[in-house]
């Protein structure tokens, strides 16, 4: 503490030298300000012990920052994928299909024209509504023969909707072909097909009966889960509609201008469309892969958050305690002149406090510039379990995650200050001044 007194002067004196004058007494009207410029005036003067604790704050929140925004940035880009690979942002459909529509499919048909259906296409945030027949069967090319999922699709709205969906091999769906079909790259390779191929699909149609149709092969597909690539196709919605003898389809997928405006579109969706009718469904109810990987990672983060935690509590402990150890003279001087033991307490907490301050503020500047040069340059990833195809990663740092390690640092440093604080706080004066001599 550097309180910086060499006055020989006892309170019974009843006055006071020029140093003690230039820390007490001036700044009585606001006492915490004056505690607080205290506070800095010894940290200025630790350089070394305040450096290194202010490194350890920084550190920690640079690590939070990195790691946390490589998370960040994992959500963003999963949620974006999923969205845009076979679920969209809403779905509407009949009620209860999700859980009994695989069983009788073709009893929660949609119509294919519908008010419901221009009510949701005209809602605002909506840029499109896709509909989608979903059904199986089998696929046979010579004389191999697998089963297969299959959503028929309007090719054109397709290609905005499905936009993370990576044509490898030939061209992608066309209104121009309506017997092209596209395979997902595992269904392809099981099935020994490629571009140009014709295979015969085979289904049950609406009345229970068997129907086939004969198809080319137009392309291959891969998408961000390697398990629905094994065994899933699509098909123009004319073909999938001539292949099962039926109208209508299973789902109207929507696909808003921005993601954030999913709980609002829900909200108004429900409230105009009839509930005994259709049911609004969000990606995130869908997304069950994704909602466990958030989990997961949730979990990690909470772990480096204690970890990062620890170090910077017993950095400051450290050294707010070897501070004590070397002002036990000051802090018995200042007492002796009148300093009441709350405001020790509180001069040692802003010294702490003034160091988190500093400590987050140096780790969130150097945090931001790592993660801009990190983006840019990419983190290659190979494929996660699950998935089809690796990723470059970067680093997203968000206003919450900012905050939140700023405060993480500030927080933190606070509590591992009150020891050290209330212990150099009930110090006896007589003891304090004997410490140096």
């Amino acid at each position: 503490m550097n309180f910086e007194m060499r006055t020989a002067a006892l309170p019974a004196m009843n006055r006071q030298t020029p140093e003690a004058c230039a820390i007490i007494p001036r700044m009585a009207n606001n006492p915490l300000i004056g505690e607080l410029a205290i506070a800095f005036r010894n940290v200025v003067r630790q350089r070394r012990r305040s450096a290194l604790a202010v490194v350890a704050v920084a550190f920690g929140v640079i690590s939070l920052l990195l790691a946390g925004g490589f998370i960040e940035w994992i959500y963003q880009a999963m949620r974006e994928d999923t969205i845009h690979s076979h679920l969209g942002h809403i779905q509407i459909v009949r009620p209860r299909y999700l859980d009994s529509g695989i069983a009788d499919p073709f009893s929660y048909l949609l119509p294919e024209k519908a008010p419901a259906r221009q009510l949701a296409q005209d809602t605002p945030h909506v840029r499109l509504l896709a509909p989608r027949l979903g059904f199986s069967g089998l696929i046979s090319r010579g004389d191999a023969t697998i089963a297969f999922v299959a959503d028929g699709v309007d090719p054109e709205k397709e290609a905005l909707l499905s936009r993370t969906l990576l044509i490898s091999a030939g061209e992608g769906l066309s209104s121009a072909d309506p017997k092209g079909i596209i395979l997902g790259d595992g269904l392809a390779a099981n099935l020994g097909a490629g571009v140009g191929d014709t295979v015969v699909l085979l289904a049950n149609t609406a009345s229970g009966g068997l129907n086939a149709v004969e198809c080319r092969v137009r392309g291959l597909f891969s998408t961000v889960t390697k398990a629905y690539d094994d065994a899933a196709l699509r098909l123009p919605l004319p073909l999938a509609q001539e292949l099962v003898r039926s109208k209508g389809a299973h789902r109207w997928l929507l696909l808003l201008d921005d993601t954030s405006a999913t709980d609002t579109v829900l909200t108004k969706l429900r409230q105009q469309l009839p509930a005994e009718e259709l049911e609004v469904v969000p990606w995130y109810a869908l997304a069950d892969f994704y909602n466990k990987t958030v989990a997961l990672f949730k979990k990690q983060v909470g772990v480096m958050k204690l970890i990062i935690a620890v170090i910077i509590v017993l950095s400051i402990s450290n050294t707010l305690t070897m501070g004590i150890m070397e002002r036990t003279g000051e802090i018995g001087t200042v007492m002796a002149l009148g300093y009441r033991r709350r405001s020790i307490l509180r001069v040692f907490v802003g010294e702490a406090a003034i160091l988190g301050l500093i400590g987050g503020l140096t780790g969130l500047a150097v945090g931001l510039l790592l993660a801009q040069a990190i983006s840019h340059v990419g983190i290659p990833m190979p494929p996660p379990p699950g998935m089809a195809r690796g990723f470059t990663g970067e680093i997203r740092v968000t206003v919450a995650l900012a905050a939140d390690a700023v405060a993480l640092a500030l927080v933190t440093t606070l509590l591992a200050s009150l020891y050290p604080a209330w212990k150099g706080s009930r110090m006896e004066i007589v003891d304090a001044l004997r410490h140096n001599r």
